[in-house]
C-alpha cells in the first residue's frame, strides 16, 4: 500500500479494549511443560546453566543405580544456594526472574521445563552460607493439581546435604530427578550399557556447550554411585571440546575478524576460522557430523546456544566443512537474534544475513573471500596423501577419558567391536593381568593398585599409563576368530616381564617408605 492511499475511517493500528480478566493456566498446561522437545543431554546442561549462575565453580552429575537399576539423577553444585523465597520463587512454573547482564539464564522456565521434560519427580535441595538446608518438591501430578509444590522434610533435606558434604561445605544446591522416563525403559541387564552411552553423549554435549568456562577453570565431573553397594562406580571430568581448537590453521592468516553491520544492532564481529583438512582432533570429528557443523557458532555470555549452522545465509555443502565462524551475540534484547527456549539454536532475521554477506575485515578483505579461502583450504588438503594407520578396538571404562579420546584422535576405530574395558580384579599371585576375551575386558591384578596409585587405593579411570600402556600392547588380542598358539605365548612372556617390573617398583616404593 503506497503513503498516498488513505485509510478508511474504522481502521485503527491499536485495537481498543474495554476491560481484562485474570486466565491461570489449565492443569493441562503440565503436559505442554514435559514436551518441550529437550534431549537428554541439553537438559542437564539447562541444570548446569543454573549452577554456573549460582558462582558454582564445581559441579558433579551424579548417576544413581542400584545394582542393574539406575533409579535418580542429581546435579550438585557449591554455588552460593537458596533460602525459603529464593526457592520458592525457582520453583514457581512459568515465573520468570530478573537475571544479571552475564547470566546464562534468560527465561525463567528452564529448571522446570528442562526437568519434567525427563522426569515425573524433580526435587531441588539447597543451603547458603546463612540459612539452613530447606527443599521443594515438584510432580508432574503435582502441576496437573492446581501447581502443587510439595514441602521437603527439613531433617531429610539436611541428610542429603550432609551425604555431599565433600562439595557442599558451606552452601550449594542439589538438583534430584526421579521416576526419569529413560532410565525406566532400561530393560535388565542393559544398564551398564546405557550408561556408557548416556555418559558419553552427556560429555560430549557439556564439554562442547561450556567449552569456554571448563577451560577458564569450571570443574565439571560425571559420576555413577551405586546405593545399593555404597561405593563410586565410575568417575570422569568433563574436558573442553573447543570447536575451534586446531593447532594449526588450514590456511595460513586465519582466523581474520570481520565486521558486519547489522541493522537494529550495530556492529557484529565475525571470528572466522578454517580447520585444517583431514583433522581428527576431537573438537572437529567428535561433536557430530562435520557437515552439520560447518557455520555459525553463536554464543551468549561465553555459553554456546548454537553449533554449526547457516542460518539462511547459504546452504551447507562439503567443500565448506573447514569454515567455522565463531559469533558472540550482543548483550540485551534485539528484534535480530532470538534465542531458543532450550538454548540449542538461534533465530535470526535477514538483517543479520545482509549484514554478514558485507562484513569486512581490517584491511578490506570480504567475507565472500573467506568462504573462497575454506573451499580452497579443503581441495588442496583433501589431495594430500596421508600414511593409513591401523583400525583399533576402542578402549572402553576404566580407561580415562582423556585417553579415550585421544585413541579416537590418533586412529581409526573397529566399528563392529564392543569396546574393552579395563578394571582391576582378584588374579592369582603370578599374574600381573589376565584377558577375558569373551568380555573384551582386560584384568589387572588388584593386589597391585596400590602400588600404581602412591599407596592409595584409586578410582575408577586410575593408573592411566600402566592401564594405556597394556592397552596399545594387548587391543590386537581382542575380537579375532582363531587364539593362534604364538600369541598366547607372548601373552604368558609379557606378564613374567610385566610382574617381575611391578615387585621391583614395589621393592623401591617399600625402600622409599622405610
Amino acid at each position: 500500500m503506497s503513503s498516498s492511499t488513505s485509510l478508511p475511517a474504522s481502521w485503527q493500528y491499536d485495537v481498543p479494549t474495554s476491560g481484562s480478566v485474570h486466565l491461570p493456566p489449565d492443569a493441562g498446561y503440565a503436559r505442554a511443560l514435559t514436551n518441550q522437545g529437550y534431549s537428554f543431554e541439553a537438559a542437564v546442561a539447562d541444570l548446569v546453566d543454573n549452577s554456573i549462575d549460582a558462582d558454582a565453580d564445581a559441579i558433579v552429575v551424579h548417576f544413581l543405580r542400584a545394582h542393574d537399576r539406575i533409579v535418580s539423577l542429581l546435579v550438585l553444585d557449591n554455588g552460593r544456594g537458596m533460602d525459603d523465597a529464593g526457592l520458592d520463587s525457582a520453583m514457581t512454573v512459568g515465573r520468570r526472574r530478573d537475571y544479571e547482564g552475564q547470566a546464562l539464564g534468560m527465561y525463567g522456565t528452564g529448571l522446570k521445563a528442562a526437568s519434567l521434560s525427563q522426569a515425573r519427580s524433580l526435587t531441588v535441595i539447597s543451603r547458603t552460607r546463612r540459612t539452613r538446608a530447606v527443599g521443594r518438591k515438584l510432580t508432574v501430578e503435582g502441576v496437573e493439581d492446581g501447581f502443587r509444590c510439595d514441602t521437603v522434610e527439613p531433617a531429610f533435606a539436611q541428610q542429603q546435604i550432609d551425604v555431599y558434604d565433600g562439595l557442599i561445605e558451606w552452601h550449594g544446591t542439589i538438583v534430584r530427578w526421579d521416576r526419569v522416563r529413560a532410565f525406566e525403559t532400561v530393560a535388565p541387564g542393559q544398564s551398564e550399557q546405557f550408561l556408557s552411552k548416556a555418559i558419553s553423549r552427556l560429555e560430549t554435549h557439556l564439554g562442547l556447550y561450556l567449552h569456554r568456562f571448563l577451560s577458564r577453570g569450571l570443574n565439571l565431573d560425571i559420576a555413577v554411585w551405586d546405593v545399593a553397594t555404597g561405593e563410586e562406580t565410575d568417575h570422569i571430568s568433563v574436558d573442553a571440546l573447543d570447536p575451534f581448537g586446531y593447532k594449526v590453521p588450514g590456511k595460513a592468516g586465519y582466523p581474520k575478524k570481520f565486521l558486519a553491520q547489522v541493522e537494529g544492532v550495530g556492529p557484529v564481529d565475525l571470528e572466522a576460522h578454517i580447520w585444517p583438512a583431514k583433522s581428527n582432533l576431537a573438537g572437529f570429528r567428535q561433536i557430530g557430523a562435520v557437515n552439520d557443523r560447518q557455520g555459525f557458532y553463536f554464543y551468549r555470555n561465553d555459553r554456546l546456544v548454537q553449533a554449526g549452522g547457516w542460518s539462511n545465509f547459504r546452504s551447507p555443502e562439503g567443500h565448506m566443512v573447514l569454515a567455522r565462524i565463531a559469533v558472540d551475540l550482543p548483550v540485551g534484547e534485539n528484534d535480530v537474534f532470538s534465542l531458543t527456549v532450550k538454548k540449542d539454536g538461534v533465530e535470526v532475521t535477514p538483517a543479520f544475513t545482509s549484514g554478514v554477506d558485507e562484513a569486512v575485515d581490517a584491511v578490506g578483505g570480504t567475507f565472500r573471500a573467506y568462504l573462497t579461502d575454506a573451499q580452497a583450504a579443503y581441495r588442496e588438503g583433501m589431495s594430500r596423501s596421508v600414511v593409513e594407520r591401523p583400525a583399533v578396538i576402542e578402549p572402553g571404562k576404566g580407561f580415562d577419558p582423556k585417553v579415550k579420546r585421544a585413541v579416537r584422535e590418533e586412529l581409526p576405530l573397529k566399528s563392529a567391536e564392543d569396546p574393552i574395558r579395563v578394571e582391576w580384579a582378584a588374579l592369582p599371585e603370578d599374574q600381573f593381568f589376565q584377558l577375558d576375551r569373551e568380555n573384551h575386558a582386560l584384568l589387572l591384578n588388584k593386589d597391585f593398585r596400590e602400588d600404581f596409585n602412591d599407596g592409595r587405593r584409586g578410582g575408577a579411570n586410575d593408573a592411566p599409563v600402566t592401564k594405556t600402556l597394556l592397552y596399545l600392547l594387548l587391543q590386537d588380542c581382542f575380537g579375532l576368530g582363531r587364539w593362534e598358539k604364538k600369541r598366547a605365548d607372548r601373552i604368558e612372556y609379557w606378564n613374567g616381564i610385566l610382574l617381575a617390573a611391578v615387585h621391583a617398583q614395589r621393592e623401591r616404593r617399600n625402600r622409599r617408605s622405610s
